[in-house]
């Protein structure tokens, strides 16, 4: 018994202390094998017999929760596989917005460069945005309480402890779960006028039929891997994409666009970057902060975008670096001999 209660235990604190499942079970299974081991290389000892049981009474109770464990893991990949519908469906209404959109987007409504046309516009417009975290949370936040109709969100992560430094839109009690889920949940809850399609995965290069089903596509994701196959799909569907990227104090935010005049970020970053000199945020680190001021610029463009009120960043880059308070624009150009913009050209 006194093993049983050990566990059990441990389990408890581990639960009360709100630790990933990872480590939980990294701690109960350790203590298991402790027990194991205990009754396997001394099974008459005075703590063998305290702890209770035999070694095959304990190996077949860890069998069957390892089996148990299994499945859950395997019930959850099968989830992640299972069909999505790749975009949300309009809004079933009379294309009228009701009293209480008014009274929300009120503040729209008065702008000049907004007002109720460009309104409109972002009820009806399509956005797909590729990652959940850093940027993706002031990114899904913002959409969501502007009122853009319909947004698709795809990542295929969970939620750890070490991401609520700076992903706002998350909460503690969401640790594991599908980052596309609980983002979508939560951006549903902050306005029930739109609609979230969550996509359990990664969008590739292949995704070209994917995206062209929306108005724009706002890429925070954090590798240039995942940055170039965004960038072809876009580029292959004709859709623009806005892009952000932020390392340590410093971001950037810039409209690729070559359908219509703008560079592709083949254009710009034709090569992956040397190893080691542009790490990870999980290597280099990054300010909490940050993400959320590269991500609110990254929502703004979106609305101007969407409503076309003011100036965009096509065939220009933002450049913000937050440790000294400093901002940058540079100019960006087409590259003559791109590979991947080259036949995508119409303007």
């Amino acid at each position: 018994m006194l093993g049983l209660l050990s566990i059990a235990a441990l389990a408890a604190v581990a639960l009360a202390l709100r630790l990933p499942g990872r480590v939980a079970l990294a701690m109960t299974g350790g203590l298991w094998l402790a027990i194991a081991f205990l009754l396997g290389v001394a099974p008459e000892s005075g703590f063998a017999r305290a702890i209770g049981g035999s070694l095959t009474g304990w190996l077949v109770g860890g069998g069957f929760a390892a089996l148990i464990l299994a499945y859950r893991v395997g019930l959850r990949r099968l989830r992640a596989l299972a069909p999505e519908v790749d975009a949300p469906a309009p809004p079933a209404d009379d294309g009228q917005m009701s009293d209480a959109e008014i009274d929300r987007y009120a503040r729209h409504l008065v702008l000049r460069e907004i007002g109720g046309p460009g309104q409109m516009r972002l009820r009806g417009a399509r956005v797909l945005v590729v990652g959940a975290g850093g940027l993706g949370a002031p990114v899904c936040l913002y959409l969501a309480a502007a009122g853009v109709g319909r947004i698709t969100l795809a990542d295929d992560d969970t939620v750890s402890l070490s991401n609520l430094q700076r992903q706002v839109i998350f909460r503690s009690d969401q640790r594991g779960e599908m980052k596309a889920d609980a983002a979508a949940g939560n951006m549903a809850e902050l306005n029930p006028h739109i609609d979230v399609t969550p996509l359990r995965r990664r969008i590739t290069a292949m995704d070209a039929d994917l995206v062209a089903r929306h108005d724009l596509v706002i890429d925070g994701t954090d590798s240039f891997t995942s940055r170039d196959e965004v960038n072809r799909a876009c580029v292959a569907a004709g859709v623009p994409l806005l892009a952000g990227a932020i390392a340590q104090w410093e971001g950037q935010v810039t409209l690729y666009d070559p359908a219509h005049g703008g560079p592709c970020m083949a254009c710009l970053f034709p090569e992956a970057p040397a190893p080691g000199l542009a790490p990870a945020c999980a290597e280099a680190g990054v300010v909490g902060a940050l993400p959320g001021v590269i991500g609110s610029i990254m929502a703004l463009e979106a609305i101007k975008h969407l409503t076309g009120a003011g100036e965009g960043l096509r065939g220009r880059m933002l450049i913000f670096d937050g440790l000294y308070g400093e901002t940058r624009m540079i100019s960006t150009t087409m590259r003559a001999d791109c590979p991947v913009c080259r036949g995508h050209r119409h303007a």
